[in-house]
């Protein structure tokens, strides 16, 4: 393919990527991601992933796409804004923006595969697969690579003209692009330690290292045993998520309130948190449904309203 069709091919995807609402969407080239190798074994040695076996699984494909799906030459990145605008009552529990509405894996998905037929309509037989945050892609390392922002010291991803709250996407593809100009760690975070500083339970232990085992956002997520009494006192009122390192960061002056209805907030982000304690299992299936909330299930909501109200 001559270097005149892959800029065009370039430019094309990009362009439908910003139509279908994506706010950014870079190329990398796959390849063995050298530099997270060491980063990613300490962590999981320090048993920094928490109750998040998956993790230690697929090392080497978390590492190099081509391993995951044969054939890949490019590393498609892209980020979709779900900054809300709107706030949980100040005297009720606090959940996380991402959370607002419908399940982001299936807003994204969709669009996903709309991006990858279109390829395949208007470039030829390109094989590809998406992937949202359900398998072994280190995606803030590829939308690092890709340019859309650096990984911060909260180790989210930070866009100087975005801020952080955004999802992120790949699409792992067999067709060659132009690639992006990488983004450097901490780049623009300079001496700020706002999120360092700012978190409930000190779960980040080094710049961009986060230990699981203190972060909100995994005890009331990822965790399905009992919340660990370490952090009796410390939740500040989260029971669903945490955004308290993203809350402090200067960098999301910046964020703009997204414009997808299927994020919108559903009622129960403006619930007092008398109805989040009086919350049926029955209201939970119809009002939570497709939303991230199913992934803690009912049971774990409860046991973290009941550890939030009674450990303070």
């Amino acid at each position: 393919m001559t270097p005149e069709a892959i800029s065009k091919n370039t430019r094309l995807i990009k362009a439908e990527a910003e139509r279908l609402g994506f706010m950014h969407c870079g190329v990398a080239r796959a390849e063995f991601l050298s530099d997270e190798a060491p980063r990613l074994e300490r962590w999981l040695n320090h048993g920094y992933h928490g109750s998040m076996s998956y993790m230690e699984r697929n090392f080497d494909k978390r590492l190099d796409p081509r391993l995951l799906v044969e054939g890949t030459v490019s590393v498609l990145s892209l980020s979709y804004n779900y900054y809300s605008q709107t706030q949980t009552p100040s005297d009720s529990f606090k959940i996380a923006k991402y959370a607002y509405g419908t399940d982001y894996h299936l807003v994204i998905k969709d669009k996903l595969r709309e991006l990858l037929q279109f390829i395949q309509e208007h470039i030829g037989a390109v094989s590809g697969r998406a992937f949202v945050d359900s398998a072994p892609v280190l995606e803030k390392a590829w939308a690092s690579r890709a340019g859309l922002g650096w990984i911060g010291k909260n180790g989210n991803l930070l866009s100087k003209k975005k801020g952080s709250y955004f999802f992120l996407a790949e699409l792992l593809i067999d067709l060659p692009l132009e690639v992006d100009t990488p983004s450097g760690d901490f780049q623009h975070c300079g001496t700020c330690r706002a999120c360092i500083d700012a978190c409930p339970t000190q779960a980040i232990v080094a710049p961009a290292v986060v230990d699981a085992q203190r972060c909100i956002a995994h005890a009331t997520i990822e965790l399905k045993d009992k919340i660990p009494d370490t952090l009796k006192g410390q939740m500040d009122n989260w029971i669903f998520g945490c955004d308290v390192c993203q809350e402090v960061c200067p960098w999301n002056r910046f964020s703009l309130q997204h414009n997808d209805q299927r994020l919108a907030p559903r009622p129960y982000v403006s619930y007092s948190s008398d109805q989040w304690k009086d919350l049926t299992h029955e209201v939970f299936r119809e009002l939570f449904k497709d939303t991230p909330f199913e992934r803690a299930n009912y049971e774990g909501l409860m046991r973290n309203i009941d550890f939030v109200q009674h450990n303070d």
